[in-house]
């Protein structure tokens, strides 16, 4: 269990949170839920005790798994050791013993404490420590051959799933998971999924999938109106109670301030004439009926709309033979297919298994993008008439320029829109008033989505490639994308680990795995189906 105790956090005039006190209980799995700037990582931090309150107190247990964020931290370790660290009892027992040994000659008092050592390690269950932490890797798909190697020999994706088997070893009391999903593919993400959900101390995660966060958790702590509130289930039924409520206060205070001013309208009429006791006691319902103050939420909905300067052919791609390799790795061979206007087409499986690389190769010499012979070895892929493409790469390095601000970078994609016209379509991605002209240097990982979502709005095209586009995005903004490419009218390529995406959005599925890709011409859950 974790108590928290009147805790308040606030940065200059900007408050997350005052007076919060809450419990999160064993054997129950919250989700942390809030916009982005709202405190959830600040409130991640106090659990941890990373950050110290500015005032009250928080208890935690003493074996706690943490998800920590320094990738770089644990390079000089091996894998299968940085996992272990996630027991810092059996780790701290583990370096003793083994220091202790390598002593030329041990005393006596040396001979006791490995004694000692060999009781924490057995009660730690140190003796299959190795074995659990490789049974976690292999869940997280690092296979066996990389659990020897060094953690700085390691790309980042693989990086942060140790962290997470190193998180989630040792069987803590409490885990404090901020954004568990990212850099994990579906396969990853319904393995952690089953493992949190046979996990029986107390959960708090931290996720921007909504689908996970749905079936996972079995409590909701929203921030927001500079509090914590706590609600039963999960995702979806936070919103639906949280917008009840507030709808049930709304009409409360409607009905309240009709009869306060019917009141009052009676107390201004009467008020000096014969029916002073009267209007004495209807001053007395006014007091009574006094509204209930509406605290403003911190929670901000962007608007999101793919429209066409005009539609594409019937046909959209026709590709032949398209074949990719990086050095003697094939990882696209030969592969072809013919893409028809309107079609919506999920692109699923492992890290690593090549959607990236097969959506580079079908823009390698795609209109209105940069050439990149590079990124096709060989096969033909054909456009198809007045086919204008919107691109958002997983990659967003140098995606915008430096030394401008956000308007004038979104501007120079329609030197013919007005400003009120650029300034509107900032407006919708959450770039408020003085906002837009943020210098570009300067933008968050959620701004620049946003801002290359406002490009795409600013081009209108009738073909969207979008590689990974959640990567930065709140849950109310991938809502907001979730239902704008349902009601798309032109043609997607999307690749996404998001099942609520793959599902609501996809009509079409290139499913890749062992160096194939299989073409299936359904839905997400019709394909999933064909599985089962």
């Amino acid at each position: 269990m974790i108590a928290v105790n009147a805790i308040s956090m606030r940065y200059g005039s900007k408050v997350l949170f005052e007076d919060v006190t809450t419990t999160f209980s064993a054997g129950r799995r919250y989700g942390l839920t809030g916009p982005n700037g709202a405190g959830k990582s600040t409130f991640m931090k106090l659990l941890t005790g990373e950050l110290q309150p500015q005032k009250g107190s928080v208890v935690r247990p003493v074996k706690l798994g943490v998800l920590r964020q320094d990738q770089f931290a644990f390079d000089a370790f091996r894998v299968i050791d940085t996992v272990i660290m996630g027991n810092p009892r059996l780790w701290g027992a583990l370096e003793e013993r083994e220091r202790l040994y390598a002593k030329p000659e041990m005393t006596d008092d040396d001979g006791m404490r490995l004694g000692e050592l060999e009781g924490i390690v057995g009660d730690e269950d140190g003796y299959s420590a190795e074995s659990d932490a490789a049974i976690l890797l292999q869940g997280l798909d690092i296979p066996e051959e990389l659990h020897e190697r060094p953690m700085s020999e390691l790309q980042g994706g693989q990086k942060v799933r140790v962290l997470l088997a190193q998180a989630l070893f040792g069987q803590p009391q409490a885990l404090l998971l901020d954004e568990p999903t990212n850099h994990l593919d579906l396969e990853s993400i319904h393995w952690l999924r089953q493992f949190l959900i046979r996990y029986e101390g107390s959960l708090i995660v931290i996720s921007h999938d909504r689908h996970f966060l749905n079936d996972v958790c079995t409590h909701t702590a929203d921030i927001d109106y500079q509090t914590i509130i706590t609600y039963t289930g999960g995702y979806d039924e936070m919103v639906l109670a949280k917008t009840q409520i507030r709808s049930r206060v709304e009409s409360e205070n409607a009905q309240r301030e009709k009869k306060i001013a019917q009141l009052n309208d009676f107390i201004a009429r009467f008020g000096a004439g014969t029916r002073a006791s009267q209007t004495t006691s209807r001053r007395k319902e006014v007091e009574r009926l006094q509204t209930t103050d509406l605290a403003r939420s911190n929670i901000q909905r962007p608007y999101i709309r793919f429209n066409m300067n005009r539609p594409s052919g019937r046909t959209v791609i026709e590709a032949a033979g398209v074949s990719k390799a990086h050095g003697d790795l094939h990882v696209v061979s030969n592969f072809s297919a013919v893409v028809s206007r309107g079609e919506k087409i999920v692109l699923v499986g492992r890290n690593g298994q090549g959607k990236t690389t097969l959506l580079r190769a079908l823009l390698a010499d795609a209109p209105g993008l940069p050439a990149a012979p590079g990124d096709v070895d060989a096969g033909k892929v054909r456009w198809g008439h007045e086919v204008s493409i919107g691109y958002f790469a997983q990659d967003q390095t140098g995606a915008i320029d430096k030394g401008m601000t956000a308007v004038e970078w979104l501007h120079q994609f329609d030197p013919d829109a007005s400003r009120q016209e650029i300034h509107g379509l900032l407006g919708q991605m959450l770039f408020s008033g003085e906002e837009g002209l943020k210098p570009t240097d300067a933008l968050s990982g959620g701004e620049t989505a946003r801002l290359l979502f406002c490009r795409i709005m600013l081009q209108k095209p009738n073909v969207l490639v979008l590689d990974e586009p959640t990567n930065h995005l709140d849950l109310e903004a991938i809502n907001a994308l979730n239902v704008a490419l349902q009601k798309f009218e032109g043609t997607v390529l999307l690749v996404t680990h998001d099942q609520d995406l793959m599902e609501e959005v996809g009509t079409r599925v290139w499913h890749f795995a062992d160096g194939r890709i299989e073409d299936f011409k359904g839905t997400y859950e019709e394909y999933a189906a064909t599985l089962a």
